[in-house]
């Protein structure tokens, strides 16, 4: 792949993505097998005028250790200075560049029930700090190949011929593959505004969802809800950025403990480094009651139950299958790229920044308003090519959302 295209779709995260400003710090989250891509991130940062960047390097085989031979007590600790790194985290707001590279089956083999219940204690811990920093920084989240990730996925292919045809996939559906990836970003952002505005206008009350497969679903939506797409702003200083490249959705936090009726997935889900396949997710008052699947259907009982709110719907996503990254006809085993493809729901955490005004509403007066709660947010894709999706606005109108899979305005 060209060293350009991959320095622009480096400059497209730190610019777009992020948005870095003069002064900021910036936290980038990484691989240790990436050392050549997060310079480049370290330096658009810098040219950008940051103040200080930080590489916070990640290694799947160190932490697979981690798992197999810790206790489960020990992988459940937080250690006073990671507490500290937070809190500092908080005090100062830096940008947060996350990059996904990791091995999709990484983590096969180790024990789920270490994995899950030591992430839900260590997200206890950390659940206050992360709140009380909700909409107020730039964050992003953008994928580059690993050897590893991209032989999943081209495995018949030699190496650098899975590589490169991962980068070209990672760079096409994030518009950085032809033309200037910046100016392609705002007229994206520019198409979603449009949609979001015309469903904003709608007024709706409730979503009906169905398909051939099975699908029949209802789902109410807030009376000051809103939709959103593309780009965000931070709530402190109205920063605009980006988080996540590619993005295709358009999605709006629904009423906690008012949807009805059987959703199902229309891709496998990659959580935990294991996949799981045709499967059902059935909803009374608002909450998963029973569930199904051909494959890992006890993980997915386990997802529902991490916390008291990741049985409860904390977004709805609306994503053409006419889609960029549908149209790769690629399973990229990552939810970054996979939620993109098609239409999805995500069990577990709400959007605050859904609500209209949230920012003269505490944390407590949102949930008590709606908004889901929860330290877990899981996309699963529910979109089908006769997908059909009616809106109900609050004057009993009905209006068609998609047709037969796409938009139908």
């Amino acid at each position: 792949m060209k060293k350009s295209l991959i320095k622009n779709y480096a400059k497209l995260i730190v610019d777009v993505g992020a948005n870095v400003k003069k002064g900021q710090d910036v936290v980038i989250y990484a691989s240790v097998e990436n050392p050549e891509f997060v310079s480049y991130l370290v330096e658009y940062s810098y040219k950008r005028k940051a103040n200080k960047v930080e590489v916070r390097w990640t290694d799947q085989n160190i932490d697979r250790l981690h798992y197999k031979y810790q206790s489960l007590s020990t992988l459940s600790e937080v250690r006073q200075w990671e507490l500290e790194r937070k809190k500092s985290d908080l005090q100062h707001l830096p940008c947060h560049i996350y990059i996904e590279s990791d091995d999709p089956n990484g983590l096969m083999g180790i024990d789920q029930n270490k994995l899950m219940s030591s992430s839900m204690a260590r997200s206890k811990i950390f659940k206050p700090i992360r709140d009380a920093m909700d909409n107020k920084y730039q964050w992003v989240i953008a994928g580059i190949p690993s050897l590893k990730w991209a032989k999943k996925l081209f495995p018949n292919e030699s190496n650098k011929k899975a590589i490169d045809k991962l980068w070209e996939a990672i760079l096409k559906t994030s518009r950085a593959y032809d033309g200037n990836p910046i100016e392609n970003w705002k007229n994206h952002n520019e198409n979603l505004a449009k949609k979001t505005s015309f469903l904003n206008s709608l007024n709706l009350d409730y979503l009906h969802y169905y398909s051939k497969n099975g699908t029949n679903f209802k789902v109410w939506l807030h009376d000051d809800g809103l939709w959103c797409a593309g780009s965000e702003k931070t709530l402190n200083k109205n920063i605009v950025f980006n988080p996540n490249i590619p993005s295709e959705e358009c999605f709006t936090s629904p009423i906690k403990g008012k949807a009805e009726g059987i959703v199902y997935s229309s891709k496998p889900l990659s959580y935990q480094s294991q996949l799981i396949e045709n499967f059902s997710i059935l909803f009374k008052d608002g909450k998963a009651v029973e569930v199904h699947a051909e494959k890992n259907e006890d993980l997915l009982k386990q997802m529902i139950n991490y916390d008291e709110g990741s049985a409860y719907l904390g977004e709805c996503a609306l994503v053409p299958f006419d889609s960029p990254i549908n149209n790769t006809d690629i399973l990229f085993l990552s939810t970054l790229y996979d939620e993109n493809a098609c239409c999805h729901l995500a069990l577990g955490a709400g959007f605050n920044n859904c609500i209209k005004d949230y920012e003269k509403y505490s944390l407590d007066e949102l949930h008590k308003k709606g908004i889901n709660d929860s330290s877990m947010h899981v996309d699963f894709m529910i979109g089908t090519s006769d997908l059909n999706i009616d809106g109900y606005t609050k004057d009993g109108k009905k209006v068609a959302i998609f047709k037969e899979g796409n938009w139908a305005f």
